[in-house]
């Protein structure tokens, strides 16, 4: 793929999935287990002592013992357990990259066999439990006490799902029409079908105790310092809502040229997305979920010719290898060592990029150029921390919040987690960092109270 003789050429039609087709537009990735199937599956557990899964999963789910309870035909409980490390479990199950997880540390796939479908087992037990609105947890009885929370997504709810559950109220800002952050509107459609952030949100919901209130911005009508003056408590899971933009792109405006978590955003919201135009050769910047995720869905909106263009190599792609061949599938190209030195306009719309072809890493600065045509170029090169101007600041470093073990910042009782602090990570992490929030946030409640 870095040859420049091979960057020019179009993939033949017939390298092209099914799937890219209307049919199969924005099915379920991973279709669910069957009960029968999850019962077999269950028992190629070897259910280890020391798990190496569980050491795996950054919210330190008990993968053996709830996998035990499927093989037991206790989907309750195998639901309970996992749902009491992680509040998200059921999107976490569709959207981990449970390969470099928990399945890569599997037992099995040291004996060269392969490993447990965790991740379905896990969505096997909580897709369970919702489907019958069973309610795992009850909350304490009420403390008196109130936190706020900025931001719905999967770090801002976890934490006040965890509050709830240990009797404070939570009032939960977002500046959104919806909640669910980046499962509502950053990951593909066909990872989270059938409106499922919104279900998971719901059943989240129903524990009671947290109240959400839509189109409130922090630095537009929310205060820091009015949250610490009128709260217990505040964390922060603002997310990443900055996009990168190409150094190289125009100062005006172009037709076709724009941000992919923009574009992934629109399509999530999107009544019909059958009927939003792809461009028919779409260019993707970047390498990671984003670019993977923007790229599958214009091939399967039904853009002819799709193409990922990558600085670096393979390796040092963010996606997983396994989103790279799965977006290969889907009849999308991946070329590496291509860095955009410009954009081709044509009319007031974008009509190509140009590249220096070559490796960024070395000595040696890429000589060669080389221009692919294009009528959409999507930019997936990363998200940054956008804080508004606040009457209190707490401490940012490299454009993060930082915060220590307990995810508190510089400012007292003002705690914060996710994307924000972590910079791009992974739902499953930010999910961790709320509860982990949650957790000392409780006990500084606790120390209040004495």
């Amino acid at each position: 793929m870095d040859e420049p003789a091979s960057i020019t050429a179009t993939p033949p039609a017939d390298e092209v999935t099914s799937a890219a087709g209307p049919a199969g537009l924005f099915s379920d990735l991973h279709p669910p287990l069957s009960h029968d199937e999850a019962l077999v599956e269950a028992n190629r557990c070897y259910f280890c002592f020391d798990a190496p899964c569980l050491h795996a999963c950054p919210t330190g789910i008990d993968i053996p013992g709830f996998i035990r309870r499927i093989a037991t035909g206790n989907l309750k409980g195998a639901a309970v357990r996992i749902l009491e490390e992680n509040s998200f479990g059921g999107s976490c199950a569709r959207v981990c990259p449970t390969e470099i997880l928990c399945e890569q540390a599997c037992v099995r796939r040291a004996q060269e066999e392969r490993p447990v479908k965790i991740g379905l087992l896990q969505r096997h037990a909580t897709d369970w439990l919702m489907d019958r609105q069973i309610q795992p947890f009850q909350r304490a009885p009420a403390s008196g006490k109130c936190v706020a929370v900025v931001g719905a997504g999967p770090a801002g709810l976890a934490c006040a799902h965890r509050l709830a559950r240990h009797g404070h109220d939570v009032t939960v800002f977002e500046a959104r029409a919806k909640p669910g952050g980046l499962n509502e509107y950053g990951i593909a459609a066909y990872k989270l079908v059938d409106d499922f952030a919104q279900r998971e949100v719901a059943f989240l919901l129903a524990l009671g105790g947290i109240r959400i209130e839509y189109g409130r911005a922090l630095g537009a009508d929310l205060t820091l310092g009015a949250l610490r003056r009128d709260f217990d408590a505040v964390f922060l899971g603002l997310g990443l809502a900055g996009v990168n933009g190409l150094s190289c792109a125009p100062e005006a405006p172009l037709v076709g040229l724009r941000d992919a978590v923009g574009f992934i955003a629109e399509l999530r919201q999107a009544p019909e997305p059958r009927h939003l135009m792809p461009g028919r050769r779409v260019i993707v910047i970047g390498g990671g979920n984003t670019a993977i995720d923007a790229a599958v869905q214009s091939r399967r909106l039904g853009a002819e010719d799709v193409t990922i263009a990558y600085r670096r190599g393979p390796a040092e792609m963010g996606a997983t290898r396994w989103e790279q061949d799965f977006a290969r599938t889907e009849g999308v190209r991946i070329l590496h060592h291509l860095t955009p030195v410009g954009l081709v306009a044509a009319g007031g719309a974008v009509a190509g990029v140009e590249f220096a072809h070559g490796r960024p890493d070395t000595a040696q600065p890429a000589s060669e150029r080389v221009t692919l045509p294009a009528d959409r170029v999507l930019i997936a090169i990363g998200q940054r921390l956008d804080l508004p101007v606040l009457d209190v600041t707490p401490r940012i470093v490299a454009g993060r919040i930082v915060v220590d073990a307990n995810c508190e910042t510089s400012l007292p009782g003002v705690f914060a987690g996710g994307d924000c602090v972590a910079g791009q990570d992974l739902t499953v992490r930010a999910v961790q960092d709320g509860k982990v929030a949650a957790e000392a946030i409780h006990r500084r409640l606790a120390d209040l109270r004495e």
